[in-house]
């Protein structure tokens, strides 16, 4: 965030000196846009000038510091705003802005302590007239750590979670090969046959978990690439119905419904498998009585022109406190199992395509999941 460029100092106090004070009309230093207060700023906003002095401290600022603007105003910087390293140094004395190398163009993010030991992220820019001049102005901005500190829970949650889910399969596995080294001949070739058996949904189970966990990483960093190919989306429901009567489910436990003509739809044909195998498997799994599946054109409130697809179940639905939450890292419904990533990677799927989805109480009173692609483009057009 850069504030203020070349220009008057006595005109810039003006316009900040007041705490915010850029009058309708004016730009706030640096924006170059009418109307911009440093109170409708996000972050704290503290800016010191060539004497060292506080000449903006934003609402933010007050917030965070807990300084009241007129207290912070025309003090020097390392009083308005006494900072700590996280070892009890004096952040100002250590960085010493206005005394230092004058290669220096600022500090780069990091957690430093206001007094009381309340932790704050802080980034500061020294603003020169020329390169390896004097610094005219020191900018600083201010944040609050919650953020961040969601996000470290959130992956220690994700690594305590992946620790928990491998341990199990892993075991097994080791157990079972291990076992069946030792004594092979002593185990008839049923018996053998059930080893490997298990071993082998053991290695699929950790495959599975594998591929949550980069899929994860790829819509965390907004990398999860689509290949859109053609995809025939009732066709691809179909195959996911016969995969589950080929396991035992009654053919009568799905109902299907096509409404035509379906518009073009160009998709990432695995994503979308994976988008429906885990709906599908969510119905089945957690649901009751007749799953419904019906795939349509887009309707007049949907945003795009696309395909719009909606599985129901007729079992006790989600409870509406816990609807927010659905799409959320780790959320398990009332029967418990699975790593609670699914739905969290389905929703991160659907969007990748352009698409929204949606939970809800269905007709029989069920879970109620509704997603919808937009038609779309060849991903060489892309």
């Amino acid at each position: 965030m850069t504030v203020g460029t070349s220009r008057p100092a006595a005109r810039e106090g003006a316009l900040v000196g007041r705490g915010a004070g850029a009058s309708a009309g004016h730009a706030a230093p640096g924006t170059g846009v009418p109307g911009i207060d440093p109170d409708d700023l996000p972050d704290g906003l503290v800016v010191a000038g060539e004497d060292g002095r506080v000449v903006c401290f934003n609402t933010a600022a007050e917030r965070l510091t807990a300084v009241p603007r007129a207290e912070a105003l025309g003090r020097p910087l390392e009083q308005a705003l006494p900072l700590e390293d996280l070892k009890g140094r004096r952040w100002w004395a250590l960085t010493d802005p206005y005394g230092g190398l004058a290669i220096r163009g600022g500090q780069p993010e990091r957690n430093l302590l206001l007094p009381g030991n309340r932790e704050v992220l802080v980034a500061a820019r020294y603003v020169r007239d020329e390169p390896l001049g004097p610094v005219r102005k020191v900018v600083v901005t201010l944040r609050g750590t919650e953020a961040r500190r969601r996000t470290e829970r959130s992956h220690a949650e994700l690594i305590a979670t992946v620790a928990h889910e491998l341990r199990s399969p892993l075991t097994s596995v080791k157990g079972f090969t291990a076992t069946l080294l030792a004594k092979w001949e002593r185990f008839t070739d049923d018996q053998k046959r059930l080893m490997l058996e298990t071993v082998d949904a053991d290695a699929n189970r950790v495959t599975r978990l594998i591929a949550e966990l980069l899929d994860i990483s790829r819509i965390d960093s907004g990398r999860l690439e689509v290949r859109r190919q053609p995809v025939d989306i009732s066709a691809a429901v179909g195959r996911h119905i016969q995969a589950h009567t080929a396991r035992g489910q009654s053919p009568d436990r799905f109902f299907v419904r096509v409404r035509r003509p379906l518009p073009d739809l160009w998709a990432d044909p695995d994503k979308i498998d994976q988008v429906l195998g885990n709906l599908l498997e969510n119905a089945v799994r957690h649901g009751e009585g007749t799953v419904t599946i019906e795939v349509a054109p887009t309707g007049p409130y949907d945003d795009e022109k696309g395909t719009a697809v909606t599985v129901s179940d007729e079992g006790p639905g989600i409870p509406e406190e816990s609807m927010g939450r659905v799409f959320t890292r780790f959320w398990r419904g009332s029967k418990r199992g699975g790593t609670g990533l699914g739905l969290y990677i389905v929703k991160g799927i659907v969007e990748a395509h352009g698409g929204t989805i949606t939970v809800g109480r269905g007709p029989a009173g069920g879970a109620q999941f509704r997603f919808t692609l937009p038609v779309g483009a060849p991903s060489y057009l892309t």
